[in-house]
């Protein structure tokens, strides 16, 4: 019984099937490729040469076909937890990256604050009081997406504490 079974595993679709799939697709990219620039040697190594070419034949207005296509909001710096006592200073930053460039809203325990003139990607608490604390959200937005993050900011009351608070702004 046991013999009889293995062969099939062998021979049978499950060896075909793969080699098929990639010969097809071989050939379906190469065909592609060649159409497309009508020398395959040209084409096959670098994909990058007609953007290339047509940046350089294009109106001033192309120049946004290179790094700067369209794309969804992405923060390559996020919102950090922070502790502070209560009248400190504190700058709450992101980095955001998007094209075109996303706006961004900025909520403390999902209600929408006020926007500030203030450098992009940052929100000042300046003085902070005890109701400053709470889950900071900065949330960007462009016309392709949105991207969130956020963090918890909490304070410490500094008042009445004596001596011994002295040292939290190190």
């Amino acid at each position: 019984g046991m013999q009889g079974s293995t062969p099939p595993l062998l021979t049978g679709d499950g060896a075909m099937g793969p080699c098929w799939a990639e010969c097809s697709l071989g050939s379906r990219i190469a065909g592609s490729m060649t159409v497309a620039s009508g020398d395959p040697r040209v084409a096959l190594p670098s994909p990058g040469i007609p953007p290339k070419r047509a940046k350089v034949t294009a109106e001033p207005g192309a120049a946004e076909e290179g790094p700067a296509r369209p794309a969804a909001p992405c923060f390559v710096r996020k919102l950090k937890n922070a502790v502070i006592g209560t009248g400190c200073d504190i700058r709450l930053r992101v980095v955001v990256v998007g094209n075109p460039q996303p706006s961004l809203r900025w909520y403390r325990n999902e209600e929408l604050l006020a926007p500030r003139e203030e450098e992009y990607g940052t929100l000042w608490i300046r003085d902070s009081k005890k109701e400053d604390a709470g889950v900071y959200t900065c949330i960007a937005e462009n016309e392709r997406g949105e991207a969130m993050t956020s963090a918890v900011l909490a304070i410490i009351d500094m008042e009445g504490k004596g001596s011994k608070g002295g040292g939290a702004e190190a």
